[in-house]
């Protein structure tokens, strides 16, 4: 997305347009475009990599900052651009695991839950978090599944499931700080709003209380797996107190408000059932005196019940005594060795034992996958075999007891089989045979990705190669930007855990590439401190190996991702640093692109001459390379930096040249970018027609993409310019619209530019009163978000509106504190309006020699930059000074100008209140 992204949003308008634009820049830029959800497909083009920075992708919301390469395609009505990406809010908000049909009887556990539940219910308290510990395998998570099915019409406002991998082997416990950004993705929070930070703690903190306000008033039901510690589940816990929190865990996690329910063994009576119900005997065939002894041998847990009724199913010819006899063996096969253990892991030995040599490979293999839940693909590339046969082994393992199915036709090992597998492997092969089987994972990943990036990169930008070898891996068909985000989302946690496997084996290229395969979809899905951490790795791993165009390429998307967080010290850090590797290798383009994200940065931070700088040196760059996408949107950018300088003329030029290209290379998103922002200048001009016909092309192309996003930044920009033009009912239904649709998209800079330009409105309609009170409403936020181009632009207006109802000393303060930020920001055209504001209220006040030095100052300004508006209203004023002081019939001279301006421009209502005064 680009930088242009920004400009729109700034919703820009008569003055204090290039106020406003530096709005967008400076906060939506990592807040609101860096979105285009990446949830319920929604990911987007943004693709949250690779040396995208290099202008490859981005897709998403953050538009406005990702001022480099990217476009987003077509969406789902109602979502944002892409239509693709995690299941959505509506779904993910279903997301409890399927029930089980093995379950058995726990009669008195499911009483005492549901009754708990209910008496807190019917007598309005808030409801205790219920915590499920036992021993493993004693079937914790599958009673929790259970009653969670059982209570889900009690909690319609959705059942959630989030597994913490507190006891996974081979994996950490998942922090509470990525908890709750799944959590809230799938609640539908745009990854924009999903607070970032650097501090753990204060990131953590902040993700909780929005997480809280989310669930607020609802009626849903959470369920924690596997936790680790009070600790890591306490930042997850609603905070409303309809809510319902299952927390299951190996350990007794203790607080004085929890209900703390332990689950133990079967009851020996309830095993035999369950045993004689999944072996698929007849109650009346089998000795269930034998049968008493096989349970009681494994402990009486459901897992390894289920486990040795599975293997007496399969062998129709076996005897209940012939099983036993079987487990004994098994038992005393493994000894001390595992004493602490042995009930439930005899029950292993033997399935394990009983399968082909080729399904015992297969097994083994799976203990060495980095991540949680595989498919069939993921099955295959580590086991070696074809899908097909992967498929065959899968299903065979789940009809065994030894796999479980998740939704999605994907599979997981119960922690205590996955640490089973994990220790034959490392007992019977190699340490070779662990390094290769992660290759294996890696290697079918990043021709996934490949495949995946195919849809999700912006036409024209690069993509990483795919890997050698990558001809013989099968990949999962993805069709469509849609299936695509939506495989990306799947495989998310398993990837980033197959880099974390690949860096501690130190399989640095690897690494390196997985970074670069994953960048373009980690721009848009995020959570960007996450894939902070994912370049720092690569970035090191490429130090390693002495690839400096690999360092070079992680840093810069590292430069990109800091740029998003707003942490603009950092992202000029990398991002020179990146320069400064691509230069050892005299690697030209991602030197171009690193300097297009340089001067994105320093244009944001308002350092105008640096920027230009860095966009004139990357342009060059380009050109000496032929790449025109790159040539496009450094002239894009290069175009917003001249008009943020008031040098107007030479950023019609410079965007003019920008859409050319892009209308060449087929790129919609650029071009309505490019018209957007050459409204914005237009409109600045004082050119309004031209300025309405740019914005109505970008919100029809905008209509097109289905982008409801920058639809809304279009339909601000069409209402200024018919607030400019006399047409208030259009420019306040324009901005009405806008405003809806900012607000069921959860931005909120979008957001506070609409309430900012129905300010304007009612101001001019002659409703000062409620002028003034949503211009206050759209500064609170503007500051609450830092952004000073939407503080300034507010104060201009609010100034304005105060004077008229009489507030003269707060008129006074809001225009000081206006113009101290704009000519912080350098907004010369900004700085005109208010101080032909200023010197109106002046003037009404009674001192026209006062006001016509504020009068002098902006007409100056406003010729200098050729800003047409401010410098008609400078000259109305100075005439109307002249006028006042020495009489009628001085200033004429003055007046008449304004009025040609104005007749130029199309302000009649300007023009009708000046020949009243000459008549």
């Amino acid at each position: 997305m680009r930088l242009r992204r920004g400009l729109a949003i700034a919703g820009v308008a008569g003055g204090g347009a290039v106020t406003t634009l530096l709005v967008g820049l400076v906060t939506n830029a990592v807040s609101n475009e860096s979105r285009w959800p990446g949830w319920l497909g929604w990911l987007q083009e943004h693709a949250w990599f690779s040396f995208v920075v290099l202008g490859v992708t981005m897709a998403g919301l953050t538009a406005l900052l990702a001022g480099l390469s990217e476009a987003r395609p077509p969406t789902t009505p109602g979502r944002s651009e892409d239509g693709a990406g995690p299941p959505g809010a509506a779904q993910v908000l279903r997301s409890l695991p399927r029930d089980t049909a093995a379950f058995t009887d726990r009669v008195g556990e499911l009483e005492q839950l549901m009754g708990s539940v209910q008496a807190s219910q019917e007598r309005g308290e808030g409801l205790p978090v219920h915590v499920i510990d036992g021993m493993p395998g004693v079937g914790k998570t599958t009673f929790a599944v259970h009653a969670g099915h059982l209570l889900s019409e009690r909690f319609p406002d959705g059942q959630l499931f989030v597994n913490l991998n507190g006891y996974t082997p081979g994996r950490t416990p998942v922090q509470a700080s990525e908890a709750l950004a799944s959590l809230l993705a799938a609640a539908g929070v745009p990854t924009q709003q999903i607070p970032v930070g650097d501090d753990v703690g204060a990131v953590t903190e902040a993700r909780a209380a929005m997480w809280r306000s989310r669930l607020a008033g609802k009626k849903a039901l959470l369920i924690l797996d596997n936790a680790a510690s009070y600790r890591q589940l306490e930042p997850l816990l609603p905070g409303g107190s309809g809510c319902l929190v299952l927390v299951t865990s190996r350990r007794r996690l203790v607080a004085s408000e929890e209900v703390v329910m332990s689950v133990e063994a079967l009851p020996p009576d309830h095993a035999v059932d369950l045993f004689v119900r999944l072996s698929g005997r007849p109650a009346d065939g089998i000795d269930r005196g034998v049968v008493d002894e096989l349970v009681r041998l494994c402990g009486c847990l459901p897992l390894g019940v289920s486990l040795l009724a599975a293997r007496l199913r399969h062998h129709p010819s076996w005897t209940a005594e012939d099983l036993r006899g079987r487990l004994v063996a098994a038992r005393d096969r493994l000894g001390e060795l595992r004493a602490g253990e042995r009930a439930v892991t005899a029950t292993f030995d033997l399935s394990y034992r009983d399968l082909a040599p080729e399904r015992q490979r297969f097994f083994r293999q799976l203990g060495f996958f980095p991540g949680t839940d595989l498919d069939t693909h993921v099955g295959a590339a580590l086991g070696e075999v074809s899908v097909l046969a992967a498929r065959r082994h899968l299903e065979a393992l789940y009809d065994d007891h030894l796999i479980d199915e998740q939704p999605g036709s994907r599979y997981r090992l119960h922690d205590l089989l996955r640490d089973y597998a994990r220790g034959l492997a490392v007992e019977g092969d190699s340490m070779d045979d662990h390094v290769q089987a992660v290759e294996r994972v890696c290697t079918y990943y990043l021709a996934a990705l490949t495949a995946a990036n195919g849809h999700i990169v912006r036409s024209g930008a690069a993509v990483p190669p795919a890997p050698d070898g990558s001809s013989r891996v099968e990949t999962p068909a993805l069709g469509s930007r849609t299936e695509a985000l939506s495989w990306l989302e799947a495989e998310r946690a398993n990837i980033l855990a197959a880099v974390r496997q690949a860096n501690t084996l130190a399989l640095h290229d690897l690494v390196v590439r997985l970074a670069a395969a994953m960048a373009p979809f980690l721009r848009q899905a995020g959570p960007w401190d996450q894939a902070v951490g994912l370049h720092r790795t690569a970035a090191e791993a490429a130090r390693h190996t002495g690839d400096q165009r690999a360092r070079g390429d992680a840093l810069a998307e590292l430069g990109v991702v800091r740029r998003f967080m707003a942490a603009y010290p950092q992202a000029i850090e990398a991002l020179n640093d990146a320069v400064t590797a691509y230069e050892a290798v005299d690697e030209r383009r991602g030197k171009a692109d690193a300097l297009n994200q340089l001067g994105i940065v320093w244009y944001l931070t308002a350092d105008n001459a640096d920027a230009a700088r860095a966009q004139a040196e990357a342009l060059a760059l380009y050109r000496e390379l032929g790449y025109r996408l790159g040539q496009a949107n450094a002239l894009a950018d290069l175009g917003m930096t001249r008009r943020q300088m008031s040098r107007f003329d030479a950023a019609v030029e410079t965007q003019s040249e920008a859409l050319t290209i892009y209308r060449e290379l087929g790129d919609r998103y650029g071009e309505a970018n490019s018209l957007r922002d050459l409204g914005v200048v237009h409109c600045l001009m004082g050119a309004y027609e031209v300025a309405a016909r740019h914005h109505q092309e970008a919100f029809d192309i905008y209509l097109e993409l289905d982008d409801r996003e920058h639809q809304a930044y279009a339909l601000n920009e069409l209402g200024v310019v018919r607030r400019l033009t006399g047409d208030t009912e259009g420019a306040r239904t324009a901005h009405s619209q806008a405003l809806t649709h900012f607000t069921e998209l959860g931005d909120r800079f979008g957001r506070a530019n609409s309430i900012r330009h129905l300010g304007a409105v009612e101001r001019v309609a002659g409703d000062a009163t409620e002028a003034i009170r949503l211009l206050e409403e759209a500064l609170d936020v503007y500051r609450e978000l830092g952004s000073r181009g939407g503080e300034a632009a507010s104060l201009s207006e609010l100034g304005v509106a105060r004077g008229i109802v009489g507030e003269r000393d707060g008129a006074i303060e809001a225009f000081q504190g206006g113009l101290r930020i704009l000519r912080g920001l350098g907004d010369r055209c900004g700085e005109a309006e208010v101080l032909n504001n200023w010197g109106m209220l002046v003037l009404s006040s009674g001192d026209p020699a006062a006001a016509r030095r504020h009068f002098d100052q902006a007409v100056t300004l406003a010729r200098d930059i050729r800003c047409p508006l401010e410098e008609a209203r400078a000259l109305e004023g100075i005439g109307r000074c002249d006028w006042t002081v020495d009489g009628p019939g001085h200033g004429v001279g003055s007046l008449r100008a304004a009025v040609t301006l104005y007749r130029r421009l199309g302000v009649s209502a300007a023009v009708d209140d000046i020949e009243q005064l000459l008549v």
